[in-house]
Formats: C-alpha cells, structure tokens, sequence
C-alpha cells in the first residue's frame, strides 16, 4: 500500500474543499453575518493542511494509483473531508459539539439530509450555505470532481472513478474516464442553474434559489427553512419533484436525451420502471390522502402535490418535505418506509439499494421458476435485450444480503444506546439510503436527529458513509486480504 499517494490525494482534495469552503463568505458579508470570520479561517486552515499534505509528499508517483489505493482514497476521503467541513460549523459556535458538527457534515457530503439543528432560521446564513454546498459537492461525488481536474496535474484516475462508482456500471459517455466525468458534471452544472432560475422565476431570493437548487440536485434535502418546501407556493414544490426526479435518473440518460437520443432513453428498462414507482406511488397515496377521513384532504390537487413531491422526495432519497407525513394514516406510513429501499436510477446522485438492482432481482427471481421447469435450458437474465454475465447477478444478491443483515444489525445497536424501535428502523433505513427524514422520533418535518444519543449519531454516521459508497467499498477495508501484499 502506497500511503504516500493516498496522503498526497487527500491533500488535493483539502485545497478543493477549502476553495469550496470560501463560496460562503459572499454571503455571510451580504447579510452582515457574525460567521465571517469563522468561515474565512476554516477555509485557511483547510487549505493550508491540504498544501502541507502535498509537500510531504511531493516526490509521491502520482501516476501509480493502484487499485486498493483507489479503494482507500474514497474511503477515506469521505471521512477526511467531512472532519474538516465541520470547521466553520464548530469555530462559529453554531454546532459547537463535534459530534454533532460531524453528523450534520457528513450527512451533507453523503447527500443525507438527516439533520440535528432545531431551529434552522436562526443559523448564519454562510453556514447555512456551506451545509447547502456540501451535499452539492457529494451530490455527484468529490472524487467525480477530482477526476474531472486532475488531467491539468498529470494525474490519471480511472482507479478511482471505479471506486466511487461502485454500483452496476452505466453507459460510458466517453472511452477517457475524465472527458466522462466532465460530461457528468456538465450537465449536473447545467440543471442546477436551470432549476435556480427557475426558482428565482417562482419568488425565491438569490440565496433560497441556490440552497435549494444545491439540495434537490445533490438530492441532500437541506433547506434554509425549518419547514423545507412547505412554505412556498404549488410552482416551487412542482418544480422540485420534477427536478427531484431528474436528479434521481441515470445521468448517462441526461446525456443522451441532450444529443438527442430519444429512443435509447424510454426503452431502458430501469427509467421505465423508476417511472412507474414513482407515479405508481404517488397515485396510490394520494388516493388514500383525498378518500382517506383520516388524513384530512379535501382537494385532490393538494392531496396529488403531497404525495408526489414525498414519493420523489423518498425515492431520490432527496428528503424534502411539504407535508408532516407521521400525521397521514399509519398505513401511509409503512407504504413510505417500504420507499426507503428503492432509491434512484444507477448513475444518478442518489443513494439507496438502486431501482436496477430491484429490476435485476426481479428478473432472476422470475427466471428461477423457469429453470426449475426447464432445468437444462439456458436462461440468461436480460437488461434492456441484453444479456447480463452471471458475476453482476451474484453481486447483486450478495448487495441485497449485505444491506438486509446490516440494516437489522444496525437498528438493534442503535435501540441499544436507548433510541425506540420504530424509530431506531425508521433512523437506520433513511441514513443508510440518505434521504434524511426517518419514522417516529425521527420522522417528518417536525422532528430531527438531535434526540439521538451521542453513540447512536457515530452508528448514524456510519451507516451514511457506508450507504453513499454502496456498501462494499468501505467494507473492503476491513478484508485482511486487502491490506495483505
């Protein structure tokens, strides 16, 4: 293992953040903030480790990034990244504890959402755009980001573009890794500016637009506002479902759909079925919402608004929220909860299982009855006509087993540090596919993550960073095969 590499790519990746760090500072200035100056040393400091990283390890081969190297650098980039975007939060005072300036980190650069602040209103404004800025710069990935640059510091990074993209593979935009990282944040640059003019267009300032945008693209969920989208008019929460929703497709479709590639969009088989989980959904609860006396709903339009907007909230694993959903039937509720394993589109910012690995699951189940009819036959599993090698189905129940067993584990030890079952399920399932808001003491727009006890937020924190990187790339670490030469 070439710890002298991954030192030295830890260090480009503190410069970025730093640099990132500093987006704030406009902001803070504009409305007379008392984070300035916080801001402005957080990003110095930050800077100045990253610049110190990679003098100490200036004579680094920086061209020899091996595979496990790969694997570590995400890994612990994550980790690395989020110990320093607690900065500005703990030299501010706003989140004074490190514990929890730590989960409220995290759970921006994982796209999580889940949050410990209570009154969000009252928090500076260039804090609050720096929690909005991270989930933006985890929305796609840093490593994403890095790759994208590092052909201007000789740097190749295939190793780790495949390390952060672990989940099933999508369609290559381009043969070099880095022109398709550039492709991918071209068009998540792209929306993002689309989606906050759009927001401007519908009433929001300069701030809201971009906090918001930085959310629903990164699918993070962080608002300025304690009750998220609710305050705002039918136009905004429309636009952000639909954006939401974008946010959650393959971004190598995006691609497509702009050159024009109509066909190849609408026959993949994964699009057609996200679609229909997602109108299939909403159309179910906002028929329980309207004909349901429990839940309240006199106008349709209203009850449809809710119930798509939360369905692609859950499904983008985005975490916004329009309606107290713990106040809908209890019904409802398991119906949301079963939501929070389906996640997005491959290829997309989002998190969770994925709909493909559901699609792929279904296809085999349903193959497996064949075989037992026509044991001799030869039955490949098929994904958009093609056939998909047995090693990728393999994976996908090994992901599916993985995911199951460290749910259950999880939600028992988090009860254990004295969190209430429901809640200790509702908490495990959302930070582990990082939509954010979970069930019970942790559900809805009117309750957050800060009853959690001080373990339970580093189990919390843990299952965030294991969800974003799917699972086996952390997992990997703990192989003493892995660290064997």
């Amino acid at each position: 293992m070439n710890f002298s590499i991954i030192i030295r790519f830890l260090g480009i990746l503190l410069v970025i953040e730093g640099l990132f760090i500093f987006t704030a500072l406009p902001f803070s200035y504009y409305y007379g903030s008392s984070d300035f100056n916080a801001i402005l040393i957080s990003g110095l400091i930050t800077l100045a480790f990253g610049i110190l990283f990679r003098l100490i390890t200036k004579e680094a081969d920086e061209k020899s990034i091996g595979k496990r190297e790969g694997y570590v650098i995400v890994s612990f980039s994550w980790i690395v990244i989020s110990i320093f975007g607690t900065l500005p939060f703990i030299i501010s005072n706003s989140i004074p504890s490190f514990t929890d300036a730590f989960f409220e980190t995290i759970s921006g650069f994982s796209t999580t959402g889940a949050s410990i602040l209570t009154d969000i209103e009252i928090v500076p404004k260039g804090i609050l755009f720096w929690r909005s800025m991270t989930h933006w710069i985890g929305g796609m990935g840093i490593i994403v980001l890095t790759v994208a640059i590092l052909p201007f510091l000789g740097i190749g990074g295939m190793q780790l573009f495949n390390a952060e993209s672990s989940g099933i593979s999508t369609d290559k935009l381009h043969p070099r890794i880095t022109e398709t990282a550039k492709r991918l944040w071209g068009i998540y640059v792209l929306l993002t500016a689309i989606l906050t003019v759009l927001l401007l267009l519908g009433g929001m300032n300069l701030f809201e637009s971009l906090c918001h945008a930085f959310g629903t693209m990164g699918t993070g969920g962080f608002s300025p506002k304690n009750t998220s989208i609710g305050q705002y008019s039918p136009y905004i929460q429309y636009v952000c479902t639909v954006f939401m929703m974008l946010a959650a497709t393959s971004f190598s479709l995006h691609y497509f759909l702009l050159k024009g590639k109509f066909k190849r969009v609408f026959k993949n088989e994964e699009f057609r079925l996200f679609l229909t989980i997602i109108f299939g959904s909403s159309l179910i609860i906002a028929g329980f919402l309207f004909f349901d006396n429990y839940n309240q709903y006199n106008d349709f339009e209203k009850a449809f608004r809710d119930s798509w907007f939360t369905v692609s909230s859950i499904v983008s694993c985005t975490g916004f929220v329009t309606a107290d959903y713990m106040k809908w039937s209890p019904f409802l509720w398991f119906f949301i909860f079963l939501l929070m394993f389906s996640g997005g589109c491959a290829g997309s910012t989002t998190g969770g299982i994925k709909v493909i690995r559901h699609l792929l699951l279904l296809k085999n189940v349903s193959l497996e009855f064949k075989r037992l009819l026509h044991p001799s036959a030869v039955l490949p599993v098929r994904l958009d006509g093609k056939p998909v090698h047995q090693d990728i189905i393999f994976n996908v129940l090994a992901f599916f087993m993985m995911y199951i067993v460290i749910f259950a584990v999880s939600s028992f030890a988090l009860s254990i540090t004295g969190v209430n079952p429901v809640s200790s399920i509702g908490a495990v399932a959302t930070c582990m596919a990082g939509i954010g808001p979970g069930l019970g003491d942790v559900g809805g727009p009117a309750t957050n993550f800060s009853m959690v006890p001080l373990l339970g937020k580093w189990i919390l924190s843990f299952m965030m960073l294991i969800g974003r990187l799917e699972i086996f790339t952390v997992f990997i670490l703990f192989a003493p095969s892995f660290w064997k030469k």
